[in-house]
């Protein structure tokens, strides 16, 4: 395994890079919270306009995804995921900042998100400056049958530096 230090490679990605998106919720998201997507969904939203896919390497390594979407001066970050191999590496924040600029370069003003409580991944959406604004209960449907509340999260994008 590469080091904490190894160098992480964004790129655009699309829908040829389907399998290693669903590969990457595989790895990344417990069945039991009913947070990942299924290729139909992920395709038929990168499909349309506005959306956009980052795609995270390590050594070659597939690492991480962002989905984003934005419509005139807000956008949302519709997903991300890091392999647990590649988890605490930078990988994630690399994603979400990318997703920041990219937004900004768009035209949006405001970036949100939505994660389910109590998930880890609210420690770097705190750290990146993002607040709270709102809670969906019941929001995400588990493998078990278990609801899940969803937290929502909101960014001004117009501090941030590109």
């Amino acid at each position: 395994m590469s080091s904490v230090f190894a160098a992480i490679d964004l790129r655009p990605g699309g829908p040829a890079d389907m399998a290693v998106v669903t590969t990457l919720m595989a790895e990344a998201f417990d069945p039991a919270y009913g947070e990942a997507w299924t290729a139909g969904q992920c395709l038929g939203i990168l499909s349309l306009s506005g959306v956009w896919l980052t795609l995270a390497s390590i050594d070659g390594a597939p690492a991480g995804f962002a989905l984003a979407r934005s419509t005139l001066d807000e956008a949302e970050l519709l997903l991300l995921a890091t392999s647990p191999r590649w988890r605490r590496r930078g990988v994630g924040g690399q994603l979400l900042r990318s997703v920041m600029r990219d937004a900004g370069d768009r035209g949006a003003r405001k970036l949100h998100l939505e994660v389910r409580a109590g998930n880890a991944a609210i420690g770097l959406y705190q750290r990146e400056g993002f607040s709270k604004t709102g809670e969906r209960r019941n929001y995400y449907r588990g493998g078990s049958g278990g609801a899940f509340d969803a937290h929502s999260f909101m960014r001004l994008l117009d501090n941030f530096e590109r």
